[in-house]
């Protein structure tokens, strides 16, 4: 590992293998999966203790001073701590210690005089729980000595190396739990990699003199991915500073995040709980670099009130259009595009990862494909990055990279460069639920150089720039002429005979049961017989129920005569409206996808006219669409290998099956 902020790791290592070892107690009591509802609230516990132990004595007598004067000393107390948290109990964690018969009674009251923001965060890890279970398995009181040798003081451990240890075992205790690890954990080389994507345009502003910059992460799960771009930021720069804010609905992992930043010394207030998307906890600000792993596929139907009302809101966050009920994988990154800065305010930058479907999924003026139109039209989307498959933990599938920026530099500006690392992988030794394959630090810095040199010019085969309106594309609907003629024949009878009209007619009075009568009795007389014209078929029609004593018949008769006796043919006259225009077949209806970058009517003359001249565009209903297809892009032709090649493959197999055989014959 490198340093960071100045400060060498390898005591830290030595402090992780120290709490994994820590872990080992709870074998037999614990499953391995639940060692880290034990083991990370503790670690929190203790540096939060840690952390207070040199104001601690201060922040009593502060407490002291204001029983009975103020109903509100979270500011004062907090100001004693000279962090924003504190404990009023004149317990410590080695303290408690002494009374080990009545530890977790102790180490409960200890908890409870924590600050409120602290004192929820140990709340949703349901530590509560772990304590009586600790107690009664007679391992509390071993735990939390073994915890007590920890020296977890900020002069001992600064704040980067405490998130480095509390993210690295985060890291193994999902892997441990690898079945619901891909839920709440993306690999950490994947974020590395998003990272320098997200950072990487801007390293020449990002080592100037104490710069302090905003990320916001709308889905952060554990705050991995803030975490490690805040590590990012301090190896560029150590006088920098990341102000870390996000948002996750799973109380857990939330509370998780929260603790990430109370070892660290941010605030923890800046993780909200909730959902992003329902009661976005952030609504008031605007953020520097944003970036996320939504989940894919996120079902959003339970949400749909709320966000189809915001959504019906002029400018309201999901106002560009809505995504299929199925896959809510879009919603995220308009919520982060909301949450941009404005570009005369500097602008910003988001790196978010989606599976394959947000590039393609959805027609011509659907919510997913407006969605798209609205981002590439603006000139937001930077690039794209497609990623091995096999890198996540709970999902085989390929991943993408998408950077949107509203402050792309003058050569990006009116291009997307797509970027295919799909090669760029190593094989694990041992697979981790779905994950089967990884980042290595060469093939990040290969992706990073690939991407960063996009626009440059390269002879790359792995890169491609293309101009926005590449992606754009009109959905043509063609027309082709109505031909029919009309012909009465046994199966016509029969399918008058259930017509709606008819079979109304056969149930009514004595008047309608005669005209049903009449009116098949006449199409019998015509079977056989054909017209050329709608008005001719029923002219016939007409005649033969006149010569049955029918005189005229209803429009719904009328109808479903002639469309039971209309038959298509090629070669018959174009069936035309009144004012003698072809009226179109919907049976020979087609669509095609015209670039925006052709002209239409050269195309069609191109492509359509050649094979059916009669053909026309209807332009009443011609749509926009936009789509990505980076598989399409990256295709290569590979052509099927010779037949006597395969012919001598397959006489081989079957020589060696031979062989088996003869030997289990013997």
């Amino acid at each position: 590992m490198k340093a960071r902020g100045g400060h060498g790791v390898d005591g830290f290592e030595g402090k992780v293998q120290f709490v994994w070892q820590v872990a080992d107690l709870l074998r037999g009591d614990y499953k391995p999966a639940e060692y880290r509802g034990v083991i990370l609230p503790l670690l929190v516990l203790r540096r939060l203790d840690a952390v207070l132990e040199e104001t601690k004595p201060a922040v009593l007598a502060r407490a002291e001073q204001l029983k009975g004067i103020t109903d509100t000393p979270d500011l004062l107390l907090k100001q004693a701590a000279g962090v924003p948290f504190y404990n009023t109990s004149p317990l410590t964690f080695t303290k408690l210690l002494d009374s080990p018969n009545n530890l977790a009674q102790q180490l409960r009251a200890y908890i409870g005089a924590f600050s409120p923001d602290a004192f929820q965060v140990l709340e949703k890890y349901r530590f509560d729980e772990q304590i009586t279970r600790l107690d009664e398995a007679g391992l509390l009181y071993l735990v939390l000595g073994k915890f007590a040798e920890l020296d977890l003081r900020p002069e001992t451990v600064p704040n980067h190396a405490m998130g480095y240890v509390f993210e690295e075992l985060l890291r193994r205790f999902s892997e441990l739990s690898n079945e619901t690890a891909g839920e709440h954990f993306t690999p950490r080389e994947v974020i590395r990699l998003i990272v320098n994507l997200l950072f990487g345009e801007d390293s020449d502003v990002l080592t100037g003199t104490a710069p302090v910059r905003s990320i916001y992460d709308p889905a952060c799960g554990t705050g991995g991915m803030l975490n490690i771009a805040d590590q990012y930021l301090t190896r560029l720069n150590p006088k920098a500073r990341l102000e870390m804010f996000g948002q996750e609905l799973n109380p857990e992992t939330w509370a998780i995040a929260r603790s990430d930043l109370l070892i660290q010394g941010q605030d923890p207030e800046r993780i909200v709980l909730g959902n992003t998307l329902t009661a976005d906890g952030h609504a008031d600000k605007r953020f520097d670099y944003l970036l996320a792993n939504p989940p894919f596929g996120v079902d959003w139907n339970k949400s749909a009130a709320a966000i189809k009302a915001e959504a019906a809101q002029p400018g309201g966050r999901f106002s560009a259009g809505l995504p299929r009920v199925s896959d809510g994988s879009l919603l995220f990154l308009q919520q982060m595009i909301a949450r941009m800065k404005p570009a005369e305010d500097g602008g910003s930058r988001i790196a978010i990862v989606f599976s394959g479907s947000p590039l393609f999924a959805g027609a011509a003026e659907s919510g997913e494909s407006n969605i798209r139109r609205w981002i590439i039209e603006n000139d937001w989307l930077e690039g794209i990055v497609a990623l091995p498959d096999q890198l996540f933990y709970n999902t085989g599938i390929s991943t993408y990279v998408w950077i949107v920026t509203n402050r792309k530099r003058a050569e990006r500006q009116g291009k997307v460069a797509l970027v295919d690392a799909r090669s760029e992988w190593s094989k694990m030794r041992k697979s981790l639920g779905d994950k089967r394959k990884f980042l290595d630090d060469d093939h990040i810095a290969e992706v990073t150089r690939l991407y960063a040199e996009a626009v440059h010019g390269t002879d790359e085969e792995r890169v491609k720039v293309f101009d926005n309106d590449t992606f754009g594309f009109r959905r043509i609907t063609v027309e082709r002429p109505l031909r029919r003629r009309w012909t009465v024949t046994e199966e016509t009878v029969e399918a008058v005979r259930s017509a709606k009209p008819m079979v109304a007619l056969s149930v009514g009075d004595d008047a309608a049961r005669k005209t049903h009568e009449a009116v098949l009795g006449a199409l019998g007389d015509l079977v056989g017989v054909s017209a050329e014209t709608e008005a001719a078929c029923t002219k016939r029609l007409l005649n033969a129920c006149t010569a049955r004593g029918q005189i005229g018949l209803t429009p719904a008769i009328k109808k479903a005569v002639l469309a039971a006796a209309a038959v298509a043919d090629p070669d018959a006259p174009e069936v035309t409206d009144k004012k003698g225009q072809p009226l179109p077949d919907p049976d020979l209806r087609d669509n095609e996808n015209v670039p925006l970058t052709e002209d239409v009517d050269e195309y069609v003359e191109r492509e359509v006219l050649p094979h059916v001249a009669d053909a026309w565009v209807d332009h009443t209903k011609t749509k926009i669409g936009y789509e990505i297809p980076f598989t399409r892009f990256f295709y290569k032709y590979v052509p099927p290998r010779p037949l006597a090649e395969i012919d001598a493959e397959l006489e081989a197999v079957e020589a060696d099956i031979q062989q088996v055989l003869a030997g289990l014959k013997r």
